[in-house]
């Protein structure tokens, strides 16, 4: 099959890239820096300095070099991440299946000439190589030639000062982004054309925004498209409980062009209203709790769906190794009657959805019912393992499937294939090689249960990647 054939294509350009990176590197980076050398490392090697200070002053980045020469209002930086990837059972069929790699380079210039005002602008070239254009095409989110991501002025500052105000073009992530979130795993993550402000005192923040999402076209510019509006209020109280955030939220989506469930198109205005509760370790013990409910109409039908999120983990705080087990529970609402004139299809919004519920993503957060534990510990200093299993429901047997991309992936309409979707077994390693550096790799199936024995050809869908983060 393509997937394994183009592996070793895929595993020799991350390893080149990560030797290409890490060459000048010195044993002794994998080891906790002290605030000296922190320090001697932003120095430039003098004349009869010592080796270790030389060597520090090797690993420094391209642009810090070049940052000390310009002005103190002007400073460059970027990324670059290679992630090779593949899949084979889609659709649950057989034979169906690639292999490729995904490239994206990000290029971020900060212009600011006072302490309360400042510009930023990201371009960003994301390309994917080697792969069947029969099964996956070099569009978006795959592919998008060199364009403006980012595009801001910003008063203030939205992430820590007392008042913020960003207007332009900008990522927008709130909570868990499980609703509204940047989806930076794409290879073309989302961005947003709007403002934001943010108000924060003792033990609150407020945050407000107006926005369209851009639509992504290769070889074009990239723009907001008309109609398809995001409209919103985030509030954060951190001190009302120790060691708990209470996060309270409104979010209005206006989307022209809306098919209705009698078929003539019609504007959909949605409101999704509800909270995000989360509480840090305390004794080891952890939980996170969402709940969103929605209301509004698409033309003649109205929408009333609703979601939910609960987990809860526990840390070994005493042990060397920092193993934490979790477990939790989802579940999205669906559609009984799809010519009823009520939608009943919980609407996911623009989550970052990738690993949330599975890591195939081919489960998301509609019309779903799940159960998923986990295992996360530290085999040894900057290494973390991950392991999950889950297990899916349809939340309604007339309603469809739906990837983490909001797709339909199978469906009975007459309600008779049963409920249970199947079980998915996922594993992720970690590794922080430095501030700059980071590698990850995985692999998730999908093993198909009754309901997808019933609608489709039933074959378990596979996911192997493999990527190497660089920030410079």
């Amino acid at each position: 099959m393509k997937l394994f054939a183009g592996i070793p294509y895929v595993c020799g350009t991350i390893i080149l890239a990560a030797a290409q990176m890490m060459g000048q590197a010195s044993p002794g980076a994998t080891q906790p820096v002290s605030q000296p050398e922190k320090m001697a490392a932003l120095t430039p090697p003098q004349a009869g300095s010592s080796p270790q200070s030389a060597t520090l002053a090797a690993d420094k980045a391209p642009t810090d070099r070049l940052n000390e020469s310009l002005p103190r209002w002007l400073a460059f930086s970027g990324e670059i991440r290679l992630r090779g990837e593949g899949f084979t059972g889609a659709g649950f069929r057989p034979d169906d299946g690639d292999g490729y790699l995904l490239t994206r380079v990000r290029l971020n210039m900060r212009i600011q000439p006072t302490s309360w005002m400042r510009f930023f602008v990201q371009g960003q070239d994301a390309h994917i190589l080697g792969e069947d254009e029969a099964k996956v095409a070099p569009l978006p989110p795959n592919q998008d030639d060199f364009d403006l991501r980012q595009g801001y002025v910003e008063f203030g500052d939205v992430e820590k000062s007392r008042f913020g105000f960003r207007a332009g073009r900008q990522e927008l992530a709130f909570g868990s982004q499980r609703l509204l979130g940047t989806a930076n795993w794409l290879n073309t993550p989302r961005s947003f054309d709007g403002f934001r402000t943010t108000f924060r005192g003792n033990g609150f923040q407020v945050d407000a925004f107006a926005a369209c999402m851009d639509k992504i076209v290769t070889r074009k510019f990239n723009k907001c498209v008309p109609g398809n509006n995001i409209y919103g209020g985030y509030g954060t109280l951190s001190k009302l409980l120790p060691h708990t955030s209470i996060e309270p939220f409104l979010f209005w989506r206006r989307q022209s062009g809306v098919k209705s469930e009698a078929g003539p198109l019609g504007v959909m205005n949605q409101a999704t209203i509800g909270f995000h509760w989360s509480v840090k370790p305390a004794k080891g013990i952890d939980y996170d709790v969402e709940m969103a409910r929605q209301a509004g109409s698409v033309g003649s039908d109205s929408i009333s769906a609703w979601a939910g999120h609960w987990v809860a983990g526990y840390t070994f705080m005493n042990s060397r190794h920092k193993p934490r087990v979790f477990s939790e529970f989802d579940y999205a609402s669906g559609d009984s009657n799809a010519a009823d004139g009520t939608r009943a299809t919980f609407d996911q919004i623009y989550p970052s959805g990738h690993d949330l519920y599975a890591m195939t993503d081919q489960i998301g957060l509609k019309n779903i019912e799940m159960i998923r534990e986990g295992l996360e510990f530290t085999p040894a200093a900057k290494w973390r393992l991950t392991a999950k299993y889950g297990s899916y429901w349809l939340a309604n047997t007339h309603d469809a499937l739906y990837s983490g991309a909001s797709a339909a992936l199978a469906r009975s309409a007459a309600g008779t294939a049963w409920r249970w979707v199947g079980q998915e077994l996922d594993f992720v390693a970690a590794y922080n090689y430095n501030k700059r550096t980071a590698f990850s790799a995985g692999f998730g199936h999908l093993f198909p249960g009754t309901f997808l024995k019933n609608t489709t050809p039933a074959v378990g869908y596979n996911y192997p990647y493999a990527a190497i983060t660089y920030a410079f």
